[in-house]
């Protein structure tokens, strides 16, 4: 049986049979930790992923960068041909599933896959012919990852620059909304190589130390690697767990790898998601920012979070701890705020010490206890994407 919701507009309110969404079992793999439990305690005591590397493989001269050990493993089967970023999915939705009755071989289930650069790297090792285009393509990956786990229904991959882990929750959402799907296992992962950390930095883009998000001294972000999973479900039986109230994207066609100046597309997209989740703004306890620690995306984020009501809510970002991790940013990021929900605990904002933007915000700078009910997370990207969840008991 669906839980309905109930739906205010102008005239009234008026019900539909438009199920809930409830979080099921979540992962997250980064540095920190392989499991969501091991990397909010390492969060809770300050520790961050972000380090100077020395890696010739993929930059001529130090960087700061979250990455796994060169040698790390992270699945037992090497009778398939896996790269390292189908591991880290593949690890990522085993460690899920163990908290999870969630059947994945149901035709009521579907797999998500998100990322924004997948097996990239493979161009700098393999040679460039019809084999290493096939391969190197995320419909390859997603093809390999459901095989893996005997998904009857056909994989989708989520692609949109830095807010694709956002979007593929709320596409999952929408999937179970609608009816076609009863429960979704949503993965997103990426990598560093030498072609990611090159292309941030011919844009000036990188720090040259632990990023300072929101900072009057913040110069640039820092990249991390990174994987996470969350299974979502419209079952009844999880009403009680965390839902995934609401979700909205935008686009702000300002430039291709600047944001918007006024943050008015990403206000927009907060103001859709929070009417999508039936939830008004005073109602949001914290906000899980996309804070990169680069000038403007931070100023565009103040000035959206301002625009929306927003200012005085506590806020934090976590590229700090785990540096950007791209496609599973978005994930990563809302399963620790979803844990942040469950224990009633708002992390703080690594690296920030003063205002650097130019609209007042509420920047945790400590561990923030309280009840909260709901979290606002959001997410921005090249090209002006732009999107923001809700999530709540």
């Amino acid at each position: 049986m669906q839980a309905i919701n109930k739906h205010q507009d102008m005239s009234g309110i008026k019900e539909t049979n438009e199920p809930d969404v409830f979080v099921v079992a979540d992962n997250v793999l980064s540095p920190l930790g392989k499991t969501t439990a091991e990397n909010f305690s390492k969060l809770k005591q300050n520790i961050s992923g972000v380090r100077q590397r020395n890696d010739g493989g993929i930059s001529s001269k130090p960087f700061y960068a979250s990455l796994f050990n060169g040698d790390e493993s992270f699945i037992s089967d090497t009778n398939q041909d896996y790269t390292k970023f189908e591991q880290l999915l593949i690890a990522s939705i085993e460690e899920a599933s163990k908290d999870s009755t969630i059947p994945l071989q149901d035709k009521k289930t579907v797999l998500i896959i998100s990322s924004t650069k997948g097996n990239i790297s493979l161009l700098e090792t393999n040679t460039n012919n019809a084999e290493l285009h096939k391969r190197i393509a995320l419909s390859t990956s997603a093809k390999l990852i459901s095989e893996c786990f005997g998904f009857s229904t056909q994989p989708i991959v989520v692609s949109n620059a830095c807010i694709s882990g956002v979007l593929a929750i709320i596409t999952g959402m929408r999937l179970l909304r609608s009816g076609q799907y009863e429960n979704a296992v949503i993965a997103g992962a990426d990598v560093i190589s030498k072609f990611i950390l090159s292309g941030f930095e011919s844009f000036q883009a990188l720090s040259g130390q632990i990023c300072k998000p929101f900072d009057k001294q913040r110069d640039g972000l820092n990249l991390g690697e990174g994987a996470a999973t969350i299974i979502l479900s419209t079952n009844k039986k999880y009403d009680q767990n965390i839902n995934v109230r609401g979700g909205a994207v935008s686009n702000d066609a300002n430039h291709i790898s600047g944001p918007s100046r006024t943050g008015e597309e990403l206000a927009y997209a907060i103001k859709k998601a929070l009417e999508d989740a039936k939830v008004a703004a005073g109602a949001i306890d914290f906000i899980s920012a996309h804070g990169t620690a680069t000038v403007y995306n931070d100023e565009m984020e103040a000035n959206a979070f301002s625009l929306s009501g927003l200012q005085s809510v506590p806020l934090n970002s976590l590229k700090g701890y785990y540096g950007h991790t791209l496609g599973a940013a978005g994930l990563i990021e809302s399963v620790i705020s979803i844990q942040s929900i469950k224990e009633n605990l708002v992390l703080p904002t690594l690296g920030f010490e003063n205002m650097g933007v130019t609209q007042p915000l509420n920047i945790c700078t400590g561990l923030l206890p309280g009840k909260f009910n709901n979290c606002l997370k959001t997410a921005s990207g090249f090209g002006g994407c732009n999107a923001a969840l809700v999530f709540g008991k």
